[in-house]
């Protein structure tokens, strides 16, 4: 073994682990399995925990490294820990010479030092510029791969702990993105996703201050021999004109959003510190249907706010079905420490889960009447696997059996309740 990633938390984590592969393996490390670590929730930080414990019993020989949002918001937690030999710090991890002091650490053997001596964690407010990481064969083999366009944010919603793990909004000059994505397409990867903390931020500190919209057209544009882009989470408030503009226009931009909703209630909402009320996105999500009648759109809800009655909660669960929300992204409602949430009067355990369980239950009744609707449509899918692809729409469909990294155009013959189950209708056009 040389360097093992184990990846927790979102889309910009998996493109970040594999510039620290890239990183710690031109570093010379051997024998190391980092863990990139998610401080989402108090859950995704023990489940860290808990993965370093097994991982070690496991493979007690290997050293350990834990780097991730997690890692920088609580880097004495896991120092503590006698697992770990070395906490890298979020910035710090996509740097090679974090990787190369990691080794002289290892080399001069580390596994003796005190919790203080194995964290190397900076002052990720200090971060101002982000530099491009173009990966040479990113997920070799992947038909989807991820183009890290921002990180950051500079909002301060009063549950969320990522700006403390995460650092100020930061953004990729537009060519040196589009010069990526040019790159992974010549290589044959068939879709790419821009991905970011706070994606319709981008572009605020740039020269210019170029929007979302201007990147996503841009792209378009000049990488003709790309096939499908996608963009992942995005706020409803911060979409700009030039990206509806491409969604209604543009046949490659996939039609698929998923939005950072987070509740249905005005009150919630501003005590959450969100910057959208429930009729903004409402009327967002009326706009872009309007403007992509077949779109598919998905959303983050937190069940279980601080101070959230149960007619709070209906109206958070009343928007999948005014929003017409295909796809739901639920969080039990985590109390992080540190986060002014964390200091408001806190709804029962018991209550946040079953609300929780509720509004998952909606999401799987809603992707059940998208299902229902998909079938008899040729749809052109993504082959992701031998037995799995996505729709346009990012809708999961059962295959018999095909190439992995190809986009066929399907007939949506049936469906399981939670895919559908396509038929070969013929090549993509």
């Amino acid at each position: 073994m040389t360097v093992e990633i184990v990846t927790f938390g979102c889309r910009l984590n998996a493109f970040e682990s594999e510039v620290i592969r890239r990183e710690a393996e031109g570093a010379g490390l051997t024998e190391t399995i980092v863990v990139n670590s998610c401080a989402v929730t108090n859950e995704a930080v023990a489940q860290a925990r808990q993965q370093i414990r097994k991982l070690k019993r496991a493979r007690p020989g290997a050293r350990i490294v834990v780097t991730g949002c997690a890692a920088q918001t609580e880097p004495a937690t896991f120092a503590a820990m006698a697992e770990v030999d070395r906490v890298i710090g979020n910035d710090d991890k996509m740097r090679g010479e974090a990787w190369r002091a990691a080794r002289t650490a290892f080399d001069a053997d580390a596994f003796g030092l005190g919790r203080e001596q194995k964290i190397a964690v900076a002052d990720i407010m200090a971060v101002r510029e982000m530099a491009p990481h173009l990966l040479d064969g990113y997920q070799s083999g992947l038909p989807r791969v991820f183009v890290q366009v921002q990180n950051g944010c500079d909002h301060r919603c009063t549950f969320c702990i990522i700006p403390f793990g995460r650092g100020n909004s930061r953004s990729v000059p537009v060519g040196a993105v589009v010069d990526q994505v040019r790159t992974l397409a010549e290589r044959g990867h068939a879709e790419i996703v821009l991905t970011g903390v706070d994606l319709t931020s981008y572009g605020a500190d740039l020269p210019g201050t170029p929007k979302l919209g201007t990147l996503v057209k841009k792209v378009l544009r000049h990488v003709p021999e790309l096939q499908r882009l996608r963009i992942s989470s995005i706020d409803s408030i911060e979409a700009d004109r030039d990206l509806l503009d491409a969604l209604a226009n543009e046949e490659r931009l996939m039609p698929h959003l998923h939005l950072s909703l987070q509740a249905g209630d005005d009150l919630i909402l501003k005590r959450m510190k969100r910057r959208h009320a429930r009729a903004d996105a409402i009327a967002f999500c009326d706009e872009v249907r309007r403007l992509r009648p077949d779109i598919a759109l998905g959303a983050d809800l937190i069940a279980g706010f601080p101070t959230e009655t149960e007619e709070m909660f209906q109206r958070s669960l009343d928007l999948v079905e005014d929003c017409g929300l295909t796809f739901l992204h639920v969080f039990p409602y985590s109390p992080r420490p540190g986060t002014p949430a964390a200091r408001m009067p806190q709804v029962a355990g018991g209550v946040v889960k079953h609300r929780a369980r509720r509004l998952r239950a909606a999401g799987e009744a809603a992707l059940l009447r998208r299902l229902v609707t998909e079938v008899g449509a040729v749809r052109d899918v993504l082959i992701e696997s031998t037995t799995q692809g996505r729709t346009e729409h990012f809708i999961p469909v059962s295959i018999g059996g095909d190439t992995p990294g190809v986009v066929r155009r399907l007939t949506m013959a049936g469906h399981d309740g939670a895919r559908l189950v396509a038929q070969l209708s013929g090549p993509l056009a």
